[in-house]
């Protein structure tokens, strides 16, 4: 059973129990009226408490800027002279849009994970039968509350470590180091996985999902200046725990992204999502991430296509550094793209040149993976737009071919791009709200994981062993790699993990981030420098700043 069935259950309860003030910072937070006194949580009911926490994380995955932008394989769907300061840095605040949301967002998971620990450890009375669900909701409380450490520990450096439930409105709260925000995490995460199930309700935190997070905290802090000499081979043999056995190659990539197929063998922890119940249920607009307004072109009419909508405010798209990466072979490129759009209404296209009648069914533009010879090129601007690689970004075409009926001019559409495919919602038509789960982490990342651990800690036959089987199931092609850099790793998790893990988390872990910034964002290339002493941490949102009394302090360069 999906743990969305018991979100749908427990919204209004939750929302009497342990309400969060949308309007007002997470350190804010006043502990509700005697609305939450103990004679309102029983053993029966305490699981509604760890389900709240569940539903608390469906926001920190819809953190995309802060995910994406400002990265080598996406960038802003605007021109080049518009600034968005998560793409290029170099305007970053702290009240730039996006970094409040990192903050409260996972703040509100460790809340709710607060109060779970604290009513489940001392205010509900457990029978002898029950003391499984108490263990089992204390470690799920306490392994989400250590994925949230890490998310922010990642974006801010150290953090504010709060463990306790809140009772009182205090503003005098301070930052902890980094180094003690990673003992934190890993001490989270360590005391979940014992009580934690191995195969639990599809969408609850498991063993593997924690020992997944865990290799990765450890590949992470392996890097770090406070890091042990023991994290990458530690890293390394929990990735293999949590991998199991399963082998990818039981099912292809375009399998794993089946819209009926979400709850398969590969998803180690997803966000859930449903057509029933309160709209949040079914409001995940990640169908309408990495798209342009499909509807404006001729023949996509919004309410009737299966495409979805761009999300306004969030226009991100792929750079070309990261289309250029798929061999003709590689089968993640099909299931990753629509590479044709079809019409959804019949009308017809006019020019100078003629008239097209179209029919539902038809090709409206398409994007070739390789660059068309002219006259084949000739020929299809007869029947439909063709944007070529290099002709993607905003207006990136300006001349039209002489005589062809589909003049690009004529397009209303500035930016061209092929939309992302993996993450269409069949069931949403003209809307960028939708039903299907967020993959949070999959077992081909935990390969990657434990390639990455490996080759950083000096084992390069198991760490080609494991990049090798997730490039064999794309491809056909085994044994691809025989030599193997962190480059190499870092172009493999992009092609396999676009859009699903942070890429900028991955970028600054590896020291890789303003290399590849700079020689594949065409955005950050044209605006100004980067600096590593701040643009490796996001600032501290100035909310939060200000209600500190001057107990925070802001990181370095803002």
């Amino acid at each position: 059973m999906k743990i969305v069935n018991k979100i749908l259950y427990t919204s209004s309860l939750l929302s009497l129990l342990i309400g969060f003030n949308s309007c007002e910072s997470y350190l804010e937070e006043e502990n509700p009226s005697e609305i939450t006194s103990e004679s309102y949580i029983t053993e029966s009911t305490a699981d509604e408490l760890v389900v709240g926490v569940y539903e608390a994380e469906r926001e920190v995955y819809k953190d995309y800027e802060s995910m994406f932008f400002g990265t080598d394989i996406f960038t802003s769907q605007n021109a080049l002279y518009n600034y968005n300061a998560l793409n290029e840095y170099y305007n970053l605040n702290s009240s730039s849009d996006g970094i409040e949301d990192i903050w409260d967002n996972n703040y509100s998971v460790i809340s709710k994970a607060n109060t779970v620990i604290n009513r489940y450890e001392n205010e509900i009375n457990w029978s002898e039968s029950n003391l499984e669900s108490k263990a089992s909701g204390i470690a799920q409380a306490k392994g989400l509350r250590g994925l949230a450490y890490y998310n922010l520990v990642q974006q801010f450096g150290g953090v504010v470590l709060t463990l306790d439930e809140i009772n009182s409105i205090d503003f005098s709260y301070t930052r902890s180091t980094e180094e003690e925000v990673f003992t934190q995490i890993i001490k989270d995460l360590e005391d979940a996985i014992p009580d934690l199930e191995s195969n639990p309700d599809f969408g609850r935190f498991s063993k593997r999902a924690a020992q997944h997070v865990l290799a990765d905290v450890y590949v992470t802090r392996g890097y770090k200046s406070f890091g042990n000499s023991t994290d990458f081979t530690t890293a390394a043999a929990l990735a293999v725990s949590a991998i199991d056995s399963y082998d990818i190659r039981s099912q292809s990539y375009a399998e794993v992204f089946d819209y009926g197929n979400q709850e398969n063998d590969e998803i180690l922890f997803s966000i859930q999502y449903s057509s029933g119940g309160e709209s949040d249920d079914h409001d995940n607009d990640k169908q309408g991430l990495f798209m342009n307004q499909v509807f404006n072109y001729v023949g996509i009419e919004r309410t009737t296509s299966t495409y979805g909508e761009s999300l306004t405010g969030k226009e991100i798209m792929p750079t070309d550094f990261f289309y250029a990466l798929f061999d003709d072979n590689d089968t993640r490129d099909d299931a990753t793209f629509f590479r044709v759009l079809f019409a959804t209404e019949e009308t017809s296209y006019t020019s100078d040149n003629g008239i097209d009648p179209i029919s539902i069914g038809d090709t409206i533009i398409y994007y070739p993976k390789n660059s068309l010879e002219t006259a084949d090129l000739n020929d299809k601007l007869n029947r439909y737009y063709v944007y070529q690689p290099g002709q993607y970004t905003y207006d990136a075409v300006t001349e039209n071919v002489d005589g062809a009926i589909y003049q690009y001019t004529n397009n209303f559409e500035k930016t061209n791009f092929p939309i992302f495919k993996k993450f269409n919602d069949v069931n949403s038509l003209g809307t960028d709200g939708g039903e299907r789960d967020t993959y949070v982490f999959r077992v081909a990342e935990t390969y990657l994981i434990a390639a990455e651990a490996y080759l950083e800690a000096g084992n390069i036959s198991e760490a080609l062993k494991y990049i090798n089987l997730v490039r064999e199931r794309a491809t056909g092609v085994a044994n691809y790699y025989t030599s193997l850099d962190i480059d190499d790793i870092l172009n493999e998790r992009a092609l396999e993990l676009a859009g699903e893990s942070n890429r900028w988390n991955i970028l600054k872990r590896t020291g890789k981030l303003e290399e590849r910034i700079n020689l594949y964002n065409p955005h950050v290339i044209n605006h100004g420098t980067f600096d590593d002493a701040t643009h490796l941490v996001r600032p501290i949102p100035a909310d939060e700043m200000e209600l500190s009394n001057g107990s925070l302090v802001q990181n370095t360069g803002y």
